[in-house]
């Protein structure tokens, strides 16, 4: 067996464990550890199906050239020979194509993936037009969601004067939001000219994204005792009810100092669970980056750390173009991107990322002579 292989049955044997978990009535007496199960579960799906396929291609293949051996060895109906070498063909070129397929998929998605997420967006250097550009990065990422068929929540909206995000956090679900929003946090920089400028300069301003996964309450605990609560009447837009009721919420969470304000609900507890779902996810990002700091030579990849601080994307309005930074990908398209076709810029840093977890993993060429599997 080649590594290809030792990985295929690996994946197997672990999809097999966990059906036998799924399996057992005491699994759902631990919801952590059903979701848990659940999700890893779902994101082996695919790579399993395609190592089956992909086996069973071969036998179909095997017993084809064992047709066409004995058709041979009689001699006695060429027809029939020609038809079984047309189909030992036919059935190479099928596995050669499904073992490039399998390789996309033998590194299965994290878990994670499969998480709604807490999306932050916040103006950095450039004043006004920083809090203008944040919300054309908004624009862009509700249009996305919208393409995709993704709910967004809002929890928390500041806006500036001329109709800019100072900052804006909403929480985005759907299927496998976090696989596809990942890679987004970052600094976000745009070079145009300023809608406030009138001298026709080119300035540079940028933006900050963080994208955190969604935590499940009963994955992260957090002792109420270390918690903060305040309400208060919610301003701005929303009719009568702003002014009446103290429907704003503010947790504080004691230990980190970390704050989280919602006001876009007009229930009280609504706002809360709104907040909690927000501190949950801050409060791992912040564990994950703490643990994460010990090892930053193995964290580092091709597609970045994720830091809010590292400058990934490039906007630039006067040629048209985009430039992720982490790929070198150029793109004279960001008339596109900023309309929600993201998947432009999501798609090569998805592929250019499991192009490295492949290469880490060491699996042969295809060209490699033992097919395997």
């Amino acid at each position: 067996m080649n590594h290809r292989d030792d990985l295929a049955q690996s994946l197997i044997t672990r999809q097999e464990e966990l059906e036998a978990q799924l399996a057992d009535p005491g699994l759902y007496e631990d919801q952590a550890r059903y979701r848990a199960v659940v999700r890893e579960h779902a994101a082996l799906e695919p790579a399993v199906t395609a190592i089956r396929e992909y086996r069973a291609l071969q036998g179909r293949l095997e017993e084809a050239r064992a047709l066409l051996e004995e058709s041979s060895e009689l001699g006695d109906e060429p027809e029939l020979e020609e038809l079984l070498r047309d189909e030992v063909e036919q059935l190479e070129a099928e596995l050669e194509a499904s073992l490039g397929d399998l390789d996309d998929k033998l590194i299965p998605p994290d878990p994670s993936d499969l998480r709604d997420v807490v999306l932050e967006i916040r103006a950095a250097a450039g004043g006004d037009e920083s809090a203008l550009f944040a919300r054309d990065l908004w624009d862009m990422y509700s249009r996305y969601c919208e393409s995709r068929g993704f709910e967004i929540d809002l929890v928390e909206v500041n806006e500036s004067e001329l109709g800019g995000l100072r900052e804006l956090v909403a929480v985005i679900s759907g299927q496998a939001v976090y696989g596809r929003l990942r890679f987004e946090s970052g600094a976000h920089r745009v070079q145009r000219v300023p809608r406030t400028e009138s001298q026709g300069r080119i300035h540079t301003s940028t933006a900050t994204v963080a994208v955190l996964p969604e935590v499940d309450e009963v994955e992260l605990e957090i002792d109420p005792n270390d918690l903060r609560v305040d309400t208060y009447r919610a301003s701005g837009a929303g009719g009568q009810h702003v002014n009446k009721t103290s429907s704003a919420i503010r947790v504080t969470h004691l230990p980190t100092g970390i704050v989280v304000t919602c006001q876009d609900e007009r229930s009280q507890h609504r706002n809360r669970d709104k907040a909690m779902a927000v501190l949950r996810a801050r409060l791992l990002e912040q564990e994950e980056t703490r643990r994460d700091a010990a090892l930053a030579s193995e964290r580092r990849s091709l597609v970045g750390t994720g830091d809010r601080s590292e400058r990934i994307r490039t906007y630039n309005v006067g040629q048209n173009r985009v430039t992720d930074h982490r790929i070198g990908l150029t793109l004279y398209r960001l008339d596109q991107v900023l309309a929600g076709d993201l998947d432009l810029v999501i798609d090569p840093l998805i592929r250019a990322a499991r192009g490295q977890e492949l290469r880490q993993d060491a699996i042969p060429d295809l060209d490699d002579d033992d097919d395997g599997l």
